[in-house]
């Protein structure tokens, strides 16, 4: 079963999720360099606070929850313990360019927690095969939206289109690393449609893909069990494919997204 990564920092909602099951709260903590990366986008930018991470990890039983950092600086060190000491499960660095900067962060937790590599940058992509094997990676999380920036591409999926995802997944399962990517919309919604997007999971393997923003929408109190249910029907369906018909909607999506990123016009 696709591990569905929440973003949040209610407890309340936390404790919905882990009823539901098959989750990962995820606490983002990320700011350095974010808001000007992204500016002039509609992209969300987490307001969570370092004692966010106690508050998710008390209000759940065994979910884990897992915090995201800021990228390598000079207070990474300081910050890691921080995130530690209020019970972070696993730790997920952002926006590393070459294997020195996974390699000095995972140094730091030095096997505390499983390090998971954010990879949304065109030089980690480049160096893939040099870090893959760094000692405390646990998992590669493919982040689309500022890959395809790092790409000066258009639309967010182009990476999945082009078969820049295929690789990733191709090296993380040769070591026996976890992979994901991603986000997901409801399954008809998204300029490429939630079902699209998880047909393209189930695809590649992937373990975790993030829950949009716009899956939970404050003041449906029903309606996020159940659509998290509708994903979990659509999902035992689409691994009854054939490989034939996997393949088949494999070129159709790839379609679907060239003409899309056509649709906005040049990159930035």
């Amino acid at each position: 079963m696709l591990e569905l990564l929440q973003i949040t920092n209610d407890p309340a909602f936390a404790r919905r999720c882990e009823a539901l099951g098959g989750f990962r709260l995820f606490v983002d903590l990320e700011r350095l360099g974010k808001a000007e990366r992204q500016a002039g986008r509609n992209t969300f930018i987490s307001a969570h606070a370092l004692d966010d991470v106690s508050t998710i990890r008390d209000a759940v039983n065994h979910t884990p929850v897992m915090v995201r950092v800021n990228p390598v600086h000079e207070g990474t060190a300081a910050e890691v313990e921080a995130v530690l000491a209020r019970g972070a499960n696993q730790l997920m660095l952002p926006m590393f360019r070459r294997a020195a900067d996974l390699r000095s962060f995972t140094d730091i937790v030095d096997g505390r927690v499983p390090v998971v590599g954010l990879l949304e940058t065109g030089e980690a992509l480049a160096s893939l095969e040099d870090w893959l094997g760094t000692p405390g990676l646990s998992e590669v999380f493919v982040g689309l939206n500022d890959l395809h920036l790092s790409l000066r591409q258009r639309f967010m999926f182009e990476p999945l289109a082009r078969g820049l995802v295929d690789q990733v997944a191709a090296g993380a399962r040769a070591r026996g690393l976890r992979f994901g990517f991603g986000g997901i919309a409801r399954l008809d919604e998204g300029l490429l449609p939630g079902r699209d997007v998880l047909g393209e999971h189930l695809r590649l393997g992937s373990g975790s893909v993030i829950l949009s923003r716009t899956f939970h929408r404050t003041g449906e109190a029903d309606n996020f069990e159940a659509e998290v249910a509708r994903l979990r029907e659509a999902e035992e369906t689409l691994r009854s494919r054939t490989p034939e018909q996997v393949a088949q909607d494999a070129r159709r999506v790839a379609g679907v997204i060239e003409r899309i990123a056509a649709s906005l016009g040049p990159a930035a």
